[in-house]
């Protein structure tokens, strides 16, 4: 039974909603009061973004439902410090649909604390190896979580990490709720072998714990692209950048994140190296003196963050269910080659398994409504409640279609505009190369202020403020001739960089310098990294090197080509 509105809503004649907490696609979360026991709970409704699609459709409510009861029963199994607690289920007859009673956690969620600032190592080692505790009680009773991501890790009051969210956790005995090669979870988040169809196993989930925790210190995802097809194509066969910040703990994630799950260390071991980093020490030497990162310059230019204070009742919240869309608040970072991987993968294989993953994914008669509100597009922010398709400008030479929307602003009904030619095979690490790039992002966009601006030799992405409203950018990338753009976001406290202010003939000679300071004269991996203020107030570039050692860092120049700083990965 459900009397009233929020506030004096009671469910179940027992539970009285006190405040929204959180939300997605896939219901909303309450901070609510049992009048029974007297005591605070959260109430996870367990509903689509419109309710009439489940009347609609009774096979969606009835996979819902047992998707509902497929959490409770995992949670139930589960009595672990280290897992959110589940008291009660609601679900009966006079309720459109189901509601899970579980415990209020107050003191925020992982996605929370990265927002405040990216962690110190030793802190993410704690609440790695608090996850990686959960996960291994989950994995015992045969339960894998599959969406093991900063938003499910809630903190509590003490500092406790808590993994929660396991809707669409595999019970081993329990018939599966998707299609075979169905596509399912947070795409920046998904294992490799699980994108490439296979059902995973636990170390697909050590997988997800070990870029969570990549996230958290480094403060970027660095294989997060400007839509799902993108980002899963990364996942599978870009190469990972080494990790710059995080100290101790960096060969351990480095192992964690091999694409081979024979090669990744077992819970045992990642164990032992957790609580290696926890102490400041490389576990993977095999040896106990503190990890002591390389560098020149000046201090390692990231200040340690101090332990969150607890999240007052009222505030946000995260138990928000699953869902594939929405900006990750973590800026995309750029890639390397991650050791003991072997060779990239051929394209075209990849692209057939993003094919027939996303295919999958579609065929989940649960998920009919999902994909009508975006949910299966990362990269598409929300700007409103309606979508906008991506635009495709030619950038090797003429004009561009007008079905292509290759215009000087996308406007719709405008005139095709002639884009700078810039050669689809032409290396935009030179000078002609990142100078054809900004001009063609101008033409195609009508704008050459971005707030970063990501360079590879073949392909490129940007934030682009747009023309009509300087608080907007689009999400713009560059790959094979083509320009591509999608609405993004809004600006908040960043400073654009206006690209005709760089000197783009400084990229041979600081190149070389990096080569030199780096101690890396023939990189695997090399790319540029614009945005404004990295450490001081002027347009910053930043020379990414690394080679098949691990060896490398970057250098920091600025519009003009002076060097600001060298930082040397450990």
């Amino acid at each position: 039974m459900t009397i009233g509105g929020p506030g004096g809503r009671l469910i179940d004649g027992r539970f009285e909603l006190l405040a929204r907490l959180g939300g997605g696609g896939m219901g909303l979360v309450w901070r609510a009061r049992d009048t029974l026991l007297q005591r605070e709970v959260a109430l996870k409704e367990v509903r689509p973004p419109d309710p009439a699609m489940l009347a609609a459709d009774p096979a969606a409510a009835f996979e819902l439902r047992e998707r509902v009861l497929r959490e409770a029963q995992a949670l139930a199994r589960l009595q672990h410090p280290n897992v959110v607690i589940i008291h009660h289920i609601v679900d009966n007859a006079e309720l459109p649909h189901p509601w899970l009673v579980m415990e209020l956690v107050s003191g925020g969620s992982l996605h929370d604390r990265i927002l405040r600032g990216a962690l110190p190592p030793q802190e993410a080692a704690r609440i790695g190896r608090g996850v990686l505790s959960a996960l291994r009680a989950a994995h015992a009773a045969g339960i894998q979580h599959r969406d093991v991501k900063p938003a499910n890790v809630l903190i509590r009051a003490d500092g406790t990490p808590v993994l929660t969210d396991f809707g669409i956790a595999a019970l081993s005995e329990t018939p599966s709720l998707t299609a075979t090669g169905a596509l399912i979870g947070s795409p920046e988040f998904i294992a490799p072998e699980r994108i490439r169809g296979h059902e995973g196993n636990p170390a697909s989930d050590l997988w997800s714990l070990g870029m969570m925790l990549y996230v958290a210190v480094e403060g970027h995802h660095p294989l997060r692209r400007a839509s799902t097809i993108a980002t899963l194509a990364a996942v599978l066969d870009e190469p990972l950048p080494p990790p710059l910040r995080c100290g101790p703990l960096g060969p351990t994630l480095t192992a964690l994140l091999a694409r081979d799950p024979a090669a990744r260390p077992d819970a045992d071991r990642l164990d032992r190296l957790f609580a290696a980093a926890e102490q400041g020490i490389d576990g993977t030497l095999g040896g106990g003196s503190p990890f002591s990162p390389t560098q020149t310059n000046d201090a390692f230019p990231y200040a340690a963050t101090p332990t969150p204070t607890p999240v007052p009742p009222g505030g946000g919240h995260p138990y928000a269910p699953t869902q594939l869309n929405g900006a990750l608040p973590y800026p995309t970072g750029p890639t390397d080659q991650v050791p003991g991987v072997g060779p990239r993968p051929a394209r075209r294989r990849t692209g057939a398994v993003i094919a027939a993953a996303v295919a999958g994914t579609a065929a989940i008669g649960l998920l009919a409504w999902s994909l009508q509100n975006g949910m299966l597009d990362p990269g598409t922010r929300a700007l409103g409640s309606g979508s906008t398709p991506q635009t495709v400008h030619s950038a090797t030479g003429g004009a561009a279609p007008a079905s292509a929307g290759a215009t000087a602003s996308a406007t719709v009904g405008s005139s095709p505009k002639a884009v700078p030619t810039l050669a689809a095979n032409k290396d935009l690490l030179t000078p002609d190369g990142a100078r054809g790039l900004a001009d063609a992002i101008r033409s195609a966009t009508g704008s050459g202020t971005v707030i970063e601006l990501r360079i590879y030799p073949e392909y490129a992405g940007a934030d682009v403020v747009t023309k009509e409203n300087p608080k907007h950018y689009d999400d713009v990338s560059y790959r094979g001739g083509k320009i591509t753009s999608q609405p993004g976001g809004t600006i908040t406290s960043q400073k654009p960089v206006d690209l005709s202010k760089i000197d783009w003939n400084q990229i041979p000679d600081v190149m070389e310098k990096a080569k030199t300071a780096l101690g890396v004269p023939n990189p695997k991996s090399r790319y540029l990294l614009v945005d404004y203020g990295w450490f001081a107030d002027e347009i910053t570039i930043r020379y990414y090197l690394s080679d098949d050692y691990n060896g490398g860092g970057y250098v920091t120049a600025g519009a003009t080509g002076k060097v600001l700083k060298v930082v040397k990965s450990g």
